[in-house]
């Protein structure tokens, strides 16, 4: 999982102007994985990335969240090959690059503007989060999870909300409590505008590389892979009754006629 951060000083412009500057964000992260991946072994890579907009608190603080696999596949030998369990890329390296491309990107863009002031130190964060099913529910929590669950809104008092968090450093709960105004504020700065994808596949896990996923599935099958646990595929005929005595018909030949 790599995890793609915005420093606070440009949060104001994901406020402003969220639509484009999350599209940038997705564009960069994807060109940025794609290099990388290409550099270091030559072959193709897939990712999945999610947009994620809120911190613990429910403030406006977007990031991307990319699952990455270790592995790569070589189309030349048509071969994957796994990639060490522990590392994939170096977090210093991506931060510096991400810094660069994504501003490069806003400079460029018509409607963007860039702060005064930005730290020269971004944060990208790149670590192992299990592989198979674990890694796909590390994955769901932030997608399915909502902004805040109607379970941590513990009280409305009159013209207040209170809701709880989990704080970040400690594990422990924590409880804000805002004003109903300021509340529904809170929640609504996280609604995606309207044509934005939260998630977006690219290289092997994208729609059009169903071809070589296949492939990729049956390499895997010869080395002993049983694919993801769950329920058997089963095969059903297709049956059709008679509709004199409602038994049913067996196919036994087609005539072409005319």
């Amino acid at each position: 999982m790599i995890t793609f951060t915005l420093p606070a000083e440009l949060r104001g412009l994901a406020r402003a102007q969220p639509k484009a500057l999350y599209r940038i964000m997705f564009s960069v992260a994807a060109s940025l994985l794609k290099d990388f991946a290409q550099r270091r072994h030559g072959g193709r890579s897939g990712f999945t990335a999610v947009l994620h907009t809120h911190s613990r608190r429910r403030d406006l603080h977007p990031h991307l969240h990319v699952m990455v696999p270790a592995g790569y596949y070589d189309p030349a030998r048509r071969q994957w090959h796994k990639g060490p369990k522990r590392y994939l890329y170096p977090a210093a390296a991506l931060a510096k690059v991400w810094r660069g491309r994504l501003l490069a990107a806003i400079h460029q863009h018509l409607q963007l503007y860039l702060p005064a002031r930005l730290p020269a130190q971004w944060v990208v964060d790149c670590r192992p989060v299990g592989r198979g099913l674990p890694a796909l529910k590390y994955l769901s929590r932030y997608l399915y999870r909502g902004v805040l669950p109607d379970r941590d809104i513990i009280g409305i008092d009159g013209d207040q909300v209170t809701f709880r968090y989990r704080e970040g450093k400690t594990n422990h709960w924590q409880h804000r409590t805002l004003p109903i105004v300021r509340f529904l504020g809170l929640i609504l700065q996280h609604a995606l505008p309207k044509g934005l994808q939260r998630v977006r596949d690219y290289g092997l896990l994208h729609g059009s590389a169903r071809t070589v996923r296949l492939i990729i599935q049956l390499l895997l099958m010869r080395l002993g892979w049983r694919g993801l646990p769950g329920e058997p595929a089963t095969m059903t005929k297709a049956s059709r009754s008679c509709p004199h005595c409602a038994q049913s018909m067996v196919c036994t030949g087609i005539i072409r006629t005319g």
